[in-house]
């Protein structure tokens, strides 16, 4: 698996971008390889893969798994575009309480590596999206967390009115950066 690495300004937040290998008959990448993550710095033994597909205007997240039950996951979409949103949770980080955002598509074929402490979500821009990532521990119902999309203090830009949005009732009643404990 050969890749392009970007810096995020976020330590361990990595967006992978693979080299893909196009010709008459279409296009051919690894998107998963765990020798050249481990080269990354990404030592995780992923143990779970998860698979969703929205449709337009519909906003998941912000979640995040507990400890013991937190997980790193690595995020791609196999169909669509999605603005995606990750939040540093993490307490001691020099990002604890900032938000990075970027769009990942079937067109650019890039991943995101979210390492443990940062809340995850995502908005669809297109028609509908399929995405896909794995993840490094098994989900715990029981320790499932979230973060307030639309809180004031993170100031994230979600591209669409509000009246686009598609929200859970769930999404819509999780607390406030201030109320949530850090990792």
């Amino acid at each position: 698996m050969r890749v392009e690495t970007q810096q995020t300004g976020f330590d361990g937040l990595i967006l992978i971008k693979p080299t893909v290998f196009p010709d008459k008959r279409g296009y051919f990448f690894e998107s998963f390889n765990a020798k050249t993550l481990l080269e990354l710095g990404i030592d995780d033994l992923f143990v779970q893969d998860n698979q969703s597909r929205s449709s337009f205007g519909v906003l998941r997240g912000l979640h995040f798994q507990k400890p013991p039950f937190a997980q790193s996951k690595l995020v791609r979409v196999l169909s669509g575009v999605i603005l995606d949103v990750v939040v540093d949770l993490r307490l001691h980080s020099p990002t604890f309480g900032k938000h990075f955002c970027t769009e990942l598509s079937s067109d650019n074929m890039w991943q995101l590596y979210v390492p443990k402490g940062f809340a995850h979500g995502f908005l669809v821009l297109s028609d509908s999206a399929d995405l896909f990532y794995k993840c490094d521990a098994f989900y715990c119902k029981e320790k499932e967390g979230g973060l307030f999309y639309n809180d004031p203090h993170l100031q994230i830009d979600w591209k669409l009115k509000p009246e686009q949005l598609i929200i859970s009732d769930k999404d819509l009643h999780l607390p406030h950066l201030a109320d949530v404990e850090p990792f």
